[in-house]
């Protein structure tokens, strides 16, 4: 039997360091995926409201840029809920797609101005059925974003089946994928900032080690899309047109590319799926099943 649906990646650029806007285009987005019968649509990392790229080039010394910068970002971050998580539910409710959405978090919980790389997911009737921060920032991001915990380490039950998400190097760490394969997660949505041929080589590892596919979404980002307002613009090489060209895919349990890489372009990466090709490549290897062992090993998540 075929269990066939139209997943997406959506490679676009945000509307640099304006939640509203970005909002909006991320609205139209998930309404022109829900037109094309698309169920699930991941956008990339941060892209609510743009990848804090200034990391690589500002040293930490240049506090007064830096905090200027900050100030902005967290200022065009999203709390869950607010304003823009009822646009984003709304837009998915009318067009009936499952969301995962990548952006900067505001930690309301408390001061509300520490930052989070975090993940919402919104299922195909407009509820948040979760949220996951980035466990770990790598390099120069951890001037700007905090350490989430394993809490938020699970896959969601949904129209398309079980989600999970991890972000950027995050899907590097063997342990943070264990806990996501042993969710039951059959499609992990992979936002980043990585458009490297070894980050897709990644790619297509994981999806093969977990039996699942694999969705990566990378902002395709311009020169352009960067207001001349903002300083750090300058410190790219004179005559750079791309500051990100995206290369997203999505790949399939056997670890083959079903679509993309997407490079130097921003569109909406559309695949058909079949969720019965997940049992079909566990056959001879299931990392956490048949092949896992427990016998031998343990693995234990710490849930806060």
């Amino acid at each position: 039997m075929s269990n066939t649906i139209k997943v997406a990646a959506a490679q676009l650029a945000p509307i640099f360091l304006n939640k509203e806007k970005t909002v909006d285009k991320a609205c139209d987005a998930i309404l022109e995926a829900g037109k094309n019968g698309c169920k699930l649509i991941v956008f990339p990392e941060a892209y609510i409201s743009g990848y804090p790229d200034w990391v690589w080039l500002i040293p930490n010394s240049k506090g007064a840029e830096l905090n200027e910068l900050y100030a902005t970002l967290v200022e065009n971050a999203v709390s869950v809920p607010d304003q823009s998580t009822k646009k984003l539910s709304e837009a998915a409710k009318e067009a009936g797609v499952n969301v995962v959405m990548g952006m900067h978090e505001r930690n309301t919980e408390t001061s509300a101005s520490s930052l989070f790389n975090s993940l919402l997911f919104i299922d195909e009737h407009g509820n948040i059925i979760g949220k996951h921060r980035k466990l770990i920032p790598t390099g120069g991001e951890r001037l700007i974003w905090g350490q989430g915990d394993g809490s938020t380490l699970q896959s969601y039950n949904t129209s398309v089946g079980r989600i999970g998400g991890l972000i950027c190097w995050e899907n590097f760490m063997p342990l943070a994928r264990t806990a996501i394969y042993e969710s039951g997660a059959q499609i992990l949505a992979s936002p980043t900032w990585d458009k490297s041929p070894n980050w897709q080589l990644s790619m297509q590892h994981i999806a093969r080690e977990g039996g699942l596919f694999v969705i990566s979404c990378c902002i395709a980002l311009k020169m352009d899309d960067i207001p001349n307002t903002f300083d750090f613009k300058k410190l790219y090489p004179e005559g750079r047109e791309w500051v990100n060209v995206g290369n997203s895919c999505i790949i399939g349990p056997d670890g083959k590319i079903i679509s993309g890489p997407l490079e130097a372009e921003e569109d909406i990466l559309y695949a058909d799926i079949d969720l019965n090709q997940i049992v079909k490549s566990k056959r001879m290897f299931d990392a956490v099943g048949h092949y896992s062992r427990p016998d031998v090993f343990d693995f234990k998540l710490k849930n806060k």
